[in-house]
């Protein structure tokens, strides 16, 4: 399932020229996006995610975290520039067949699980794998209770979401969106949602995937998580992309003022 697994947590520890020839599964080229007239969610951001990196964004309430990373499967239409992504490359007049083609190997994670409430958890699993994936019924079901192992909750695969707490949730839904054997998951604000106590587990399962090397982007206000599984992180504020350092040179010594204060106010 899992890519590049060589790289990893490599990333932070390798040269300069080494960076250079990596390979970037996402690149963003001066994309904006607005909701409301001359007012942008993201306002010409440029940036890369590489094959086995974890890239966190941070940046205060309304910075376009979310907005952008919602632009990578296709959920949001940007207005400008152009986006790359597992060599595919979309357009604001997006092709819905290429955006079909990215989100069978793209996972995301909402802040809101979103797990179909009807559906046990074993089937919440398996639906995408066998209607989308074209698996069979047997192969689905095997995959999802290795994927709950995994997230250490295989022993609620007959429950019904309502059954569950808001971290097993959580971690239902991280093992739905692995189930498809995505290259790159998308993680928005996974533990926003969660009472104190929860936010543990899933970030647990978060650094699980880390240390095997999955392509993350991961938008999260948790800082010591962020300071210790991000290659690098991505600050931005008000639409815009204000820096990008190293955890260590962001969380020491930020090179932008905004990026300082901000850090100030969440330390």
């Amino acid at each position: 399932m899992y890519l590049n697994v060589s790289i990893g947590k490599k990333f932070r520890d390798q040269s300069k020229q080494d960076k250079l020839i990596m390979k970037h599964v996402i690149k963003a080229t001066k994309i904006s996006k607005s909701f409301i007239q001359e007012q942008k969610a993201i306002d010409s951001v440029s940036m890369e995610v590489f094959s086995g990196e974890v890239l966190v964004i941070m940046g205060p309430s309304g910075s376009g975290k979310s907005t952008l990373i919602r632009t990578f499967n296709g959920l949001e239409v940007i207005d400008n520039g152009n986006i790359e992504v597992l060599g595919i490359t979309f357009t604001p007049d997006r092709n819905e067949r290429e955006i079909k083609l990215i989100r069978k190997r793209i996972g995301m994670v909402f802040q809101q699980f979103n797990l179909f409430p009807h559906l046990t958890v074993i089937k919440n699993l398996t639906l995408a794998q066998t209607k989308v994936h074209k698996k069979s019924v047997r192969q689905a079901e095997k995959k999802g209770y290795e994927l709950l192992a995994q997230m250490g909750i295989e022993d609620q695969a007959q429950k019904y979401p309502n059954q569950l707490s808001g971290g097993q949730q959580q971690r239902v839904a991280i093992a739905r969106a692995l189930a498809i054997d995505p290259v790159i998951m998308l993680f928005d604000e996974p533990t926003s949602a969660l009472d104190p106590e929860r936010v543990k587990e899933v970030l647990d399962a978060i650094r699980l995937l880390a240390r095997k090397g999955m392509t993350m982007v991961i938008v999260t206000h948790e800082i010591n998580f962020a300071r210790e599984v991000a290659d690098r992180i991505m600050f931005m504020d008000k639409g815009r992309l204000i820096e990008t350092s190293s955890p260590k040179e962001f969380f020491t010594n930020a090179k932008e003022a905004r990026s300082r204060k901000f850090l100030n106010q969440m330390m």
